[in-house]
């Protein structure tokens, strides 16, 4: 498990900071990763000063892929049934974005209650209780 840490550590340290090409230029653009496209563009023509591209250098290790950084495998899941076939020692748990909210609080129920770290938890809704109506004692 410590070296899985270590491993996971290295991992992050070693992944470069990646800009989107006229990141500056456009105050509207997202800084998110998209691919240079473009005859002409000097960063898809990997030009030092424009920036660098992912490549296949800059991958994780093999051995800790797929980790999340706590240290625990990632499993996506989408019925509670899924839930049996994990190990909650070495696996955590994201319930998929398309679960409805009535299944969603099944699934991270039995989640929680089983020992496994709900990475996308929502906070439980509870009941609203019924607003009693006051009386007039006037009457």
């Amino acid at each position: 498990m410590v070296a899985i840490k270590k491993l996971i550590r290295d991992r992050q340290a070693k992944r470069g900071d990646f800009k989107r090409q006229c990141l500056k230029a456009k105050s509207k653009l997202e800084d998110v990763w998209r691919r240079p496209r473009g005859g002409q563009s000097k960063q898809r023509k990997q030009k030092k000063a424009k920036g660098r591209i992912p490549s296949p250098g800059f991958a994780g290790p093999v051995a800790v892929r797929g980790y999340h950084p706590c240290g625990l495998q990632e499993a996506l899941v989408q019925t509670a049934a899924t839930l049996e076939s994990l190990d909650p020692q070495t696996t955590a748990v994201r319930i998929g974005g398309t679960v409805g909210m009535k299944k969603r609080m099944v699934i991270q129920a039995k989640a929680i209650s089983g020992g496994f770290k709900v990475l996308n938890p929502r906070a439980v809704a509870s009941e609203v209780p019924a607003v009693e109506e006051e009386v007039d004692d006037d009457e």
